[in-house]
């Protein structure tokens, strides 16, 4: 299993002539296979078991966004729980090379940061930026999640 290598889409090219739109995050692997197995030693077992942390972790952290956005308020205590909770996901994801879900978690983090660093006026606006990147992380978890399946854990 080592040596099989499961991303989004493989090796697809999009013709620059093509007006085909293409899907969000398909040129991002949802994991480097290859550089999450050094990070563990080549331990297989050992990688597998922690996607499977990852996973949870990354459920419950969803879990406490989607509480937070549902009410759509612009204040401190949104922007903070999405940055805080966006972190996590980042952090744990990095460390295993999840490709997909460092780089819309990152991408929601800075954006909700942002957002509660901005002029009063400008915060609502801001969220319906970082509701984007959350969607975007929602598609990103999917991908995982499906990617777990595909491997078993």
């Amino acid at each position: 299993m080592s040596s099989t290598k499961i991303a989004i889409s493989s090796s697809k090219k999009a013709l620059s002539s093509s007006k085909k739109k293409k899907k969000p995050l398909e040129d991002v692997p949802v994991i480097d296979w290859d550089e999450a197995m050094q990070q563990c030693g080549d331990d297989e077992e050992f990688l597998l078991e922690l996607l499977a942390d990852l996973r949870e972790e990354t459920d419950t952290q969803m879990a406490r966004m989607e509480e937070i956005v549902e009410k759509k308020e612009p204040t401190h205590s949104t922007f903070v729980g999405l940055v805080r909770a966006a972190h996590v996901i980042k952090g744990a994801a990095s460390n295993l090379m999840c490709e997909q879900l460092r780089v819309t978690a990152m991408s929601l983090e800075t954006n909700a940061q942002n957002a509660d660093n901005a002029e009063v006026e400008k915060k609502t606006g801001l969220l319906a930026t970082a509701l984007k990147d959350f969607d975007l992380l929602k598609v990103a978890v999917a991908n995982y999640h499906e990617y777990t399946e595909e491997l078993g854990v």
